[in-house]
């Protein structure tokens, strides 16, 4: 069953385009602050982050000492986030490596004005390539692609990766996903082209908002070149891709244009579930 959505709701999303301060970990939440906190006051009301963002960009190397950076739910970033949420009655989408018991994810949490975790999601898609070594630190996720109800639109999260992946996008919207949240940690500004066609895709496919929110600096051999943007369920940019340097990019999400958009572009009614058991292996 498709969720046609069409809530009447206006949401603006914020996409925080930062690279973690050398300076360290609470460094980087401190400075991180200071963009979510401006991005609140214009209006912003659930606000994303990059992929680890508040670590260096790790997997680029194998190196057991890097399990170390690793938290649970309860550490100081995701602690840090739920009391922020709360302070700015915001939803955050928190991405960290994260620790559960003897295993360890790449996750986004959601933490909501409540101050409570409403939500996280566990990377499903992990590369192993030069320079993204992830499957050395990274199980593959085990939660599903989870919807997360916040009061202001429910979510879905693609972390990365995932976004090449068609399958992933469509049960969120099939589930009743309003707006994905993208996070990457995409270098090298070349392939920047290849990542916007596949979200704005992926984003016209399903009908649905997608905002991507990448790293941005330069780490060892790679340069993390930013250009986030928001996909629009018609697949046009409804935010152009930013540039490379540190900054908020800010998105006015009408959930009404979800049922607009699928009305005319009805994919999602033509769809054939029963010729597609090759996918799953059947």
């Amino acid at each position: 069953m498709v969720n046609n959505n069409g809530n009447g709701k206006n949401v603006k999303v914020a996409a925080i385009q930062i690279e973690p301060s050398p300076d360290g970990l609470t460094a980087t939440l401190n400075h991180t602050e200071e963009l979510i906190r401006l991005s609140a006051d214009k209006g912003a009301k659930v606000i994303a982050l990059p992929q680890l963002f508040a670590l260096p960009w790790f997997p680029a190397t194998i190196n057991s000492d890097n399990f170390n950076l690793a938290e649970d739910e309860d550490g100081e970033t995701i602690s840090f986030m739920r009391e922020l949420s709360s302070k700015l009655d915001i939803a955050i989408v928190t991405p960290i490596f994260e620790k559960y018991k003897d295993k360890y994810f790449n996750t986004a949490f959601v933490t909501g004005p409540d101050g409570d975790v409403l939500g996280k999601y566990r990377k499903m898609h992990v590369p192993q390539i030069p320079l993204w070594e992830e499957r050395s630190y990274f199980t593959p996720g085990d939660l599903g692609f989870t919807i997360i109800e916040t009061p202001y639109a429910k979510i879905g999260i693609q972390l990365c990766w995932d976004v090449f992946f068609p399958e992933g996008m469509r049960i969120l919207a099939l589930n009743g996903a309003d707006i994905v949240i993208a996070p990457t940690a995409s270098a090298f500004e070349h392939s920047s082209s290849k990542w916007e066609r596949a979200i704005s895709a992926s984003a016209h496919a399903n009908g649905l908002f997608v905002m991507r929110v990448n790293r941005i600096g330069i780490e060892g051999e790679q340069s993390f070149y930013g250009r986030s943007f928001c996909a629009g369920p018609d697949g046009e940019f409804l935010v152009k891709p930013a540039g490379s340097l540190e900054g908020v990019i800010m998105a006015e999400c009408d959930l009404n244009v979800i049922g607009t958009v699928r009305k005319d572009w009805v994919f999602m009614k033509d769809r054939r579930p029963d010729t597609y058991k090759t996918i799953i292996g059947e």
